[in-house]
């Protein structure tokens, strides 16, 4: 790229109109002149040939991926991680904040990844490290997706569970039971008050735990501790599969009780949710396998909460994400990104449920809703519930014991005192 080019790649975003345009934000590694690199990330995702041979045009004003604004951070003299074939030089660290004309890819989930997260942006010349932080959409855009049905609000008013969390767990052991058994301890933790029961995301349509039978013992004790406790109760069936198989599933999972689905985001792809979210009338829950392989490493790769942002978009009601503490090698502060890019205003897109998630129980629900700051959250205990001395229906007590004793201003260990469950939770699980 001759140095009269780059300036095609920049622009004040005052002479833009920002409602043509996604604005990306980048960190990123360059080897050499940091404009040239950014002019090389704007063109390779966008017009890397601007104009025909022997013809009179320029295609960027239009078309292209533009700087909107940039910062160097600081100059290293290594890259944070080896990269093959890398070029050699004075190496920059960078943040930019880039302009891109959605009408390049349009509505369109596969096609936007394809220009922001693909060969473009991860292959740029001088550039071999680069992590995509953040991505905001305008309203034009926005209005072309349906995204939640239900939504945080929508979830509450099926559960008619208002001011405070949504109380999911993870029905345990995860693998290996049949649908008979597996319905039982679902069953109790109902009875104990838990909202949700659902199957782990690794718990699909096996032989042994076939989706049609493990739907129907389910939708049957889900229906039965509805009655007998007299509160809206949820089974969230995995219908995670080949893409060709994900409406038959939802119809058959749906019809034999299960009112709640779960599908893992990353591994059958945004565009499949968005097409449940057209298809379904139950609530959606994104999971978050795949997701680390992309956002983990702090100075490449894709940051979670733009995957988030995307399952919004998608269709989801809520996206269970990975929540705080240690088990989970999240930092408190990119969970909170996660939470916020659930709940904070989008447009018509309406707000979905965190869920932040992780070796959680009645021990550590006061860590969770002090950190999120407010109500709108998903607790989404394991073993702090099905792994329960006293049992499921004791696991699920103690985390509502735990929630009364929080709503009441009382401090955890002195409910305990009262209660056994929630007793035998905190020492069980502090």
């Amino acid at each position: 790229m001759q140095p009269a080019d780059i300036e095609g790649f920049f622009a004040d975003p005052a002479t833009l109109d920002l409602d043509r345009y996604l604005i990306l934000d980048y960190t990123l590694e360059c080897v050499g002149d940091p404009r040239l690199a950014m002019a090389h990330l704007c063109s390779e995702q966008s017009t890397a040939q601007w104009k025909r041979v022997d013809v009179d045009e320029d295609l960027r004003p239009r078309f292209a991926a533009k700087v909107i604004g940039m910062e160097v951070l600081e100059e290293r003299e290594a890259l944070s991680y080896p990269v093959t074939q890398a070029a050699e030089g004075r190496i920059f660290a960078c943040r930019v904040r880039i302009a891109h004309p959605h009408e390049n890819f349009g509505p369109r989930i596969p096609n936007l990844l394809s220009a922001v997260c693909g060969e473009g942006p991860f292959f740029t010349p001088g550039i071999p490290l680069i992590k995509l932080m953040d991505i905001q959409f305008p309203q034009v855009f926005l209005s072309a997706f349906q995204g939640p049905r239900f939504g945080v609000q929508g979830l509450r008013d099926l559960l008619n569970a208002h001011d405070r969390p949504i109380f999911l767990g993870v029905i345990k052991p995860n693998i290996g039971l049949p649908p008979e058994a597996f319905s039982a301890i679902a069953s109790e933790a109902w009875m104990g008050g838990l909202d949700i029961a659902k199957d782990d995301e690794m718990l699909a349509d096996p032989d042994w735990s076939p989706l049609e039978a493990r739907c129907r013992h389910l939708g049957e004790a889900r229906r039965q501790a509805e009655q007998a406790t007299g509160t809206p109760k949820m089974y969230m069936a995995n219908i995670t599969d080949e893409v060709d198989r994900l409406t038959e599933l939802h119809d058959i999972a749906v019809e034999r009780g299960a009112n709640a689905l779960l599908v893992n985001a990353m591994p059958v792809g945004l565009s499949a949710v968005r097409m449940l979210r057209k298809h379904t009338q139950v609530p959606l829950f994104g999971h978050f396998p795949f997701i680390a392989a992309f956002s983990r490493l702090p100075h490449y790769g894709i940051h979670s909460r733009v995957i988030t942002r995307l399952q919004r978009l998608a269709g989801y009601d809520s996206v269970i994400m990975p929540g705080f503490g240690p088990r989970m090698m999240t930092s408190d502060e990119e969970v909170m990104a996660n939470v916020r890019a659930c709940l904070e205003d989008m447009g018509p897109i309406k707000p979905c449920l965190p869920v932040p998630g992780g070796s959680d129980s009645a021990a550590t629900l006061q860590r969770v809703y002090e950190k999120v700051g407010s109500v709108d959250f998903g607790f989404v205990p394991g073993r702090g519930v099905f792994g329960h001395a006293m049992g499921p229906r004791g696991g699920a007590a103690s985390i509502r014991q735990a929630w009364d004793a929080l709503a009441r201003g009382v401090p955890v260990a002195e409910q305990a005192r009262q209660y056994p469950e929630l007793a035998r939770a905190l020492e069980q699980f502090q």
